[in-house]
Order: structure tokens, then C-alpha cells, then sequence
């Protein structure tokens, strides 16, 4: 369960696509999610994240080649294993890859990664991100049995896992007040057993400044990775305001 009192020390990674988003449904040149970025970490976000899709549907190869020389802190690069992604990523060399399943006529990520029926593949993909010294992180839902396969792909590299958090924030949304603490509940184990394998903990998917407070607060979590609710909220208060509201909720009492 989530740990009482203050908030230990979760990072906040920005995601910046939803800016790329709005960019890209004028095909403009701004908004500029590379001056995102920057302003994100100025305002107190540890790291910038960024999914470049096989479809280009918001972010573009150009834009992860410039966030690279320009993020100060990490820089998270999610992606599917497809072959073209691992090209791109191993030209730009991201701080941290975070490999997650893709479907073309998704509106975001569905689901955490198969690491049972797909290991071989995940397994190879972390081999030659892990040779060309790239953290690599797996995201997946906080079931036990993909949490334990999680250890044999130690051996090939990866370092850390992205727990999927959408069921708990479905449930906060529609004040399931029963299923949130089932889900809570769920998560901080899926925590506890990747770090007892000797992972990195990390966690997103619509997190929002109304629920965050007691992912944030779960003994072992090392980073959060937002992005929509930060972005839809930056069109209304502006970005530095928002990111600083998210980090006020990560450390608020839980």
C-alpha cells in the first residue's frame, strides 16, 4: 500500500508528445516541444519523456535528435520494438529506453507489454539497446506473472519497469472508492516484487494532480512519467505552472 506522510522523493519525467500534437494538427513549426522540455525542467521535472510511434502521429524523429542535445536531465524515449524504432534509438541514444506495445489505431497505449508470449523479441531488442548503453525499461501492467518475467530480461540489459497505472486512474475518475485501494494496492506490490529483482520502479499513464498524491507516496517509486494532464493543463495555466501544481501534488499527504 502506499506509504503515509510525505512524499520521498518520486521524479517527475514530463512527457511532451500532447505539444508535438498540437504542432502537428496544423503542420506548424510551434508549438516547440523541445522549448517545452526546457521549461519543464526548469520548473523542477527531473527528466523529459517522449514516444516517437511508427506513425510520426506526433513526434518526429528531429525532435528526439534535438531533445537529446538539449534535456539536461534523462531523457526517455518510449517506443514499440519494431526494428525501425531500435534504428532511431540507437542513432540518437537516448539516457533510457522504455519499450511498449503499439497499435496503429490506438488513441494511446492500451496495455503493458506481453513479456511471456513476447520475451525472445523483447529480450533481443534490450540486448542491443544494453550494448549501445542505453538504460532500458519495460512497461507493464501490475500483474504478478509479468513482474516475474521480468527477471530473466535482467540478463539482457534491462534495468527498470514502467508500471501502467490506467486501471487505478480509471477508478479515481469514476470515484470507485473501493477499486482505487484494490489497484493502489496492486501497484505497490507489482513495485515491491520488480525492486526485490533488483529494478528500477517507475509509473504512469493517466496520473493527474487529483491522483498522483499516493503513487508518488509507494515505498521504492523512483519516477512518474505525466504527460496529458500536464499538457491539458499548461493550455490553461501555462507549463511552468502546471509542472510545479504536479510536483505540489506528488508531495502532498497521501
Amino acid at each position: 500500500m502506499a506509504a503515509k506522510g510525505k512524499h520521498q522523493g518520486a521524479r517527475l519525467s514530463v512527457n511532451v508528445d500532447h505539444v508535438a500534437t498540437l504542432r502537428q494538427a496544423r503542420k506548424a513549426p510551434y508549438p516547440d516541444p523541445v522549448e517545452a522540455a526546457r521549461i519543464a525542467e526548469a520548473a523542477g521535472a527531473s527528466g523529459i519523456t517522449v514516444h516517437l510511434r511508427v506513425d510520426r502521429r506526433h513526434v518526429q524523429d528531429a525532435d528526439v535528435e534535438r531533445l537529446r542535445a538539449s534535456v539536461r536531465g534523462k531523457l526517455n524515449l518510449e517506443m514499440s520494438t519494431a526494428e525501425e524504432m531500435l534504428k532511431v534509438a540507437l542513432r540518437t541514444k537516448p539516457h533510457q529506453v522504455t519499450l511498449v506495445p503499439e497499435r496503429p489505431e490506438e488513441v494511446t497505449t492500451e496495455g503493458g507489454l506481453n513479456l511471456i508470449l513476447y520475451g525472445r523479441r523483447i529480450a533481443d531488442v534490450a540486448d542491443r539497446l544494453a550494448a549501445a548503453e542505453i538504460a532500458v525499461s519495460l512497461f507493464v501492467d501490475p500483474d504478478p506473472r509479468q513482474i516475474q518475467a521480468l527477471g530473466p530480461l535482467k540478463e539482457h540489459g534491462v534495468t527498470g519497469f514502467e508500471i501502467n497505472t490506467d486501471a487505478y486512474t480509471r477508478a479515481t475518475l469514476a470515484t470507485e472508492r473501493e477499486a482505487v485501494q484494490d489497484h493502489l494496492k496492486q501497484i505497490a506490490e507489482a513495485v515491491g516484487q520488480g525492486r526485490d529483482l533488483g529494478l528500477k520502479a517507475y509509473a504512469g499513464h493517466g496520473l493527474t494532480t487529483a491522483n498522483v498524491g499516493p503513487v508518488a507516496a509507494i515505498a521504492g517509486m523512483e519516477e512518474l512519467n505525466i504527460g496529458h494532464a500536464l499538457i491539458a493543463r499548461a493550455v490553461i495555466v501555462g507549463l511552468e505552472a502546471a509542472v510545479r501544481e504536479m510536483l505540489a501534488a506528488m508531495s502532498a499527504e497521501s
